[in-house]
């Protein structure tokens, strides 16, 4: 499947609207430098994320987006536009993270989500758990990183 839309809104979505295989193209965010700085600075103070002319210097030949800034990104336009507003019950953690291209100023980022697995919890039948496989795309269309993530949701009507 590609190119799917969600039948129920975000602020309707349970459990049973993430159909496995179902990729979802969404959202789109762009790369600010003085927010990729202030991240560096704060977070992963490694030269090619806080310093231009050093960065310069560097094997990347230029300011880059710390992956975690990156990472942070696309969790904001993982909950805008694919996790429920009133169905998600947390996650117990991520899969398989990985940062394959730069990120730099001026980067407009979009994700696309593909249903790995929905499964019904055994123990808990109010919930299930979601596996999904995110791509994080550059305004090329080039995937800038992947991870794999999990999400517990509440089913409809319990």
């Amino acid at each position: 499947m590609t190119n799917t839309k969600f039948v129920t809104p975000i602020d309707d979505r349970y459990f049973e609207d993430y159909v496995p295989r179902a990729v979802y193209e969404c959202g789109c965010i762009g790369v600010e430098e003085a927010e990729i700085i202030a991240f560096g600075q704060r977070f992963d103070p490694q030269p090619f994320h806080t310093d231009r002319e050093a960065a310069r210097q560097s094997p990347f030949g230029g300011l880059i987006a710390s992956g975690w800034h990156t990472a942070s990104l696309m969790m904001r336009l993982f909950v805008e536009h694919y996790l429920s507003r009133v169905a998600s019950l947390g996650s117990p953690g991520v899969d398989e993270l990985r940062w394959l291209k730069p990120v730099r100023p001026g980067d407009m980022l979009s994700l696309r989500v593909t249903v790995l697995e929905a499964k019904p919890s055994r123990s808990k039948p109010d919930r299930g758990l979601v596996r999904s496989y995110i791509e994080v795309l550059n305004q090329h269309s080039e995937v800038v990183m992947t991870m794999k993530a999990l999400n517990f949701l509440q089913r409809r009507g319990t």
